[in-house]
């Protein structure tokens, strides 16, 4: 397919769309607060995964007003194995700007939109046209997939200026109405036939008789894309440290990854005992006791977007709290209910506490 035929995809996939999307929570209506805080958690997140966690957003959170007004801490624990947690941050940053700025209104406006904290082109044109009929395209990892078979454009779809082209081309060929439907009809495309990681199902494409890639057979050569630099590996030694029934966390700091989370005691590189009974006694700790976890296993590993953690961990019993330190100390039932523990440590604590 030439790019100025494009328009020929509207029918067909509007009425695939109607007879074949999910059900899902976030498509019972149009408002634009669900739409919103959907489309944030989806980024980066299986839909699966996703679903029990906005129901119960909605639940705790259901006006704009309630999620401006929580406390960190619920956010995040409601948040919590979602991971990247600066967007539940950008969230609740954003429903502040919008009950200051729009009396509590979501604008309507693609640029007001886009203005919000946290908030990028493919949102603002995902909530645009989604909840406001606009005629703005949201084009993600999805969309790319399905447009560049289509047209089998061999350009970097990591390249920003192609990113945009792809915009604008499918911002001509919207339709008069049922534009909200025409963004989640290319979104399902790409998430359920046009697929990444392995063969699109072209028998179920409403588009196959358009499809460039599809008539020549070169389904898997698209999208190109740059090859992502290897991510950086950190060594890291984390302490699960245990006093009575509490365990000691402390506060990371407000910048870098993870800024402002709680995390378990950990320091860098890889130390064996005599190195991490040392770390101990250089925090004031009078330990009782220190092992590897019951299973044997000592090592674990976390995978961020740009880096990689590979972690030992020791399980220490403590006779005192350490002195001149910046740990809490909390109890299982914290952990449990109140506080948000991310995913990298949270493997930790759960391997050390069986």
């Amino acid at each position: 397919m030439e790019w100025n035929q494009l328009g020929r995809i509207t029918a067909p996939l509007l009425e695939w769309y109607h007879e074949n999307q999910r059900c899902l929570p976030w498509r019972e209506n149009r408002d634009p607060y669900r739409v919103w805080v959907s489309e944030i958690m989806l980024q980066q997140t299986r839909v699966e995964t996703v679903i029990p966690y906005f129901e119960r957003f909605m639940e705790r959170f259901p006006t704009i007003a309630s999620l401006a007004a929580c406390a960190d801490e619920e956010l995040f624990k409601l948040w919590e194995g979602l991971g990247y947690y600066s967007r539940a941050r950008n969230l609740k940053k954003a429903a502040q700007v919008i009950c200051e700025c729009h009396d509590g209104q979501f604008p309507e406006e693609y640029q007001e939109i886009l203005e919000l904290p946290g908030i990028g082109a493919y949102t603002a044109g995902a909530v645009s046209s989604i909840a406001f009929e606009k005629a703005r395209a949201a084009v993600d990892g999805n969309v790319l997939r399905v447009i560049t078979r289509l047209t089998q454009d061999e350009r970097d779809i990591a390249d920003a200026k192609f990113r945009s082209q792809v915009t604008k081309e499918l911002e001509k060929v919207y339709p008069t109405d049922q534009r909200g439907d025409f963004t989640q009809s290319l979104m399902e495309l790409g998430a359920v036939v046009c697929v990444p990681n392995g063969e699109p199902r072209c028998g179920q494409c409403p588009l196959c008789p358009l499809c460039g890639a599809y008539n020549s057979g070169t389904q898997l050569r698209y999208p190109v894309r740059t090859k992502k630099a290897a991510r950086r590996i950190e060594q890291k030694t984390v302490f699960v440290l245990r006093f009575e029934d509490k365990t000691a966390l402390r506060k990371r700091d407000d910048k870098g990854i993870l800024s402002g989370m709680w995390e378990l005691p950990n320091t860098d590189g890889i130390l064996d005992g005599q190195q991490a009974a040392k770390w101990l006694a250089e925090k004031g700790f009078s330990v009782k006791g220190i092992k590897a976890p019951a299973d044997g296993s000592r090592t674990f590993k976390h995978v961020f977007t740009h880096i990689e953690w590979h972690m030992a961990c020791w399980i220490v019993t403590c006779d005192n709290e350490g002195s001149g330190n910046d740990f809490t100390w909390v109890t299982d039932a914290q952990l449990a209910d109140e506080i948000a523990l991310p995913t990298a440590f949270k493997k930790v604590y759960r391997a050390c506490s069986v």
